[in-house]
C-alpha cells in the first residue's frame, strides 16, 4: 500500500520509524528482532535507510597505502523486501543520490518495482565521510528533486532508453525529506523552502521531516510550507536521545538546536541512565503535543534504540 493512501484513509496520527542497515557483516536477525520489538504497536510503515559508498585507504603489507571505495551498509533493497513481506508492513526504501548516476539509480527502481516495493524516499544524501562537499557522479544529480523527476517519469513508464518497447509503467509513492530548522548548506529557511517546494512540484507526495526538539520548529515551518504554497503531508521526524554523546553529535551532524529547557534537565543529570530518562520523557511530551495538535503521524528514528522507541510508543499511543 502507497504511504499517501495510508495518510490519507488514516483517522488518526500514525507511528512510523526507520530502520538502519546493519554494517557489513552484522547480523540481520538484530535488525529483525527490532521490528518485532515494535511491529506489535502497529506501525503503519517502515523506512529502511541506504548509504552511500565511502573511500577509505589500507595499509598494504609494503606499507604503502591502497585507496579503496567501500560500502559500509549495503542492503537496502533487499532488507526493505525481506522486512516487508515477513512481517507485512509496507515500506519506504530510502535511495539516494549520492554514489549512483541516472542509470544506476533506474536500475534500483526497476529492482525495488519487481520486488512490490511501492514506496520511496527520495534524498541527495551527504557527501561522504571526510567530505566536506557533495558532488554528483559523472551521470548523477546534485539536487533530490532530478530524483523525484526521475521517478515520476517511471510512473508515466518514460524511461531513460526511449526507445524500449512497451514499456511497464511503475506505480511508486515518492516522499522527500525536509528540514524545519534548514538544510545545514541552505543560504536561509526560505530559500531551503523554495527547494523543498521545487521538489513536491516535482511530484514528491509528502514530506519527512528532520528530527527536531522543538515543537514550535515545526509548526512555524509547516505554516512557512503552507504559505509557499506546499500543501502534501507533512510528517514529524522524533529521536529521543540517548547518551551524553548525543549532545554533541546530534546538533553537530544534523545541524539543530536543543531547547533551553532540555538543556538544563541534562545538564542536572549525572548517570547514563538519568539521561536516558530525559530523553524518553522529552520525547514522550514531543510526541503527545504533537498528536494533540492532529499531525499526520509521528515517525521515529530508532538508530538501534527499538526498546527505547517502544517505550515512548507505549506511552503515547
Amino acid at each position: 500500500m502507497q504511504v499517501i493512501d495510508i495518510l490519507n484513509e488514516a483517522k488518526r496520527p500514525l507511528f512510523t520509524f526507520e530502520l538502519v542497515p546493519p554494517l557489513k557483516g552484522g547480523n540481520v536477525e538484530t535488525l529483525l528482532e527490532a521490528v518485532r520489538t515494535l511491529a506489535v504497536y502497529e506501525p503503519a510503515y517502515i523506512n529502511v535507510t541506504n548509504h552511500q559508498q565511502e573511500v577509505v585507504y589500507i595499509e598494504r603489507e609494503d606499507g604503502l597505502l591502497e585507496r579503496r571505495t567501500v560500502h559500509k551498509r549495503p542492503g537496502t533493497i533487499a532488507l526493505s523486501a525481506l522486512i516487508q513481506y515477513t512481517f507485512n508492513i509496507p515500506v519506504v526504501a530510502h535511495l539516494i543520490c549520492g554514489g549512483m548516476d541516472a542509470d544506476q539509480l533506474e536500475d534500483a527502481l526497476v529492482e525495488l518495482n519487481f520486488l512490490g516495493i511501492e514506496n520511496i524516499l527520495a534524498l541527495r544524501g551527504d557527501p561522504p565521510n571526510g567530505v566536506k562537499r557533495f558532488v554528483p557522479v559523472k551521470g548523477g544529480y546534485e539536487h533530490s528533486d532530478e530524483l523525484v523527476t526521475q521517478i515520476a517519469r517511471l510512473n508515466e513508464g518514460l524511461y531513460l532508453d526511449s526507445q524500449l518497447q512497451n514499456a511497464q509503467k511503475t506505480r511508486f509513492c515518492t516522499g522527500v525529506a525536509g528540514y524545519p530548522e534548514k538544510h545545514a548548506e541552505a543560504p536561509n529557511l526560505s530559500i531551503d523552502i523554495q527547494m523543498l517546494k521545487k521538489k513536491v512540484d516535482a511530484g514528491a507526495q509528502y514530506i519527512v521531516t528532520q528530527m527536531f526538539f522543538d515543537n514550535s520548529v515545526y509548526y512555524r515551518f509547516v505554516d512557512d510550507c503552507r504559505k509557499a504554497g506546499i500543501t502534501v503531508p507533512i510528517i514529524p521526524g522524533l529521536k529521543p536521545i540517548g547518551s551524553r554523546r548525543d549532545l554533541a553529535t546530534i546538533p553537530q551532524t544534523f545541524h539543530v538546536d536543543f531547547p533551553d529547557e532540555l538543556m538544563q534537565l541534562l545538564e542536572g543529570a549525572v548517570k547514563l541512565s538519568e539521561i536516558k530518562e530525559i530523553g524518553v520523557h522529552w520525547c514522550t511530551k514531543q510526541a503527545k503535543d504533537l498528536i494533540a495538535h492532529n499531525v499526520p503521524g509521528v515517525h521515529f528514528y530508532t538508530l538501534g534504540k527499538a526498546d527505547t522507541v517502544a517505550r515512548i510508543v507505549k506511552a503515547v499511543y
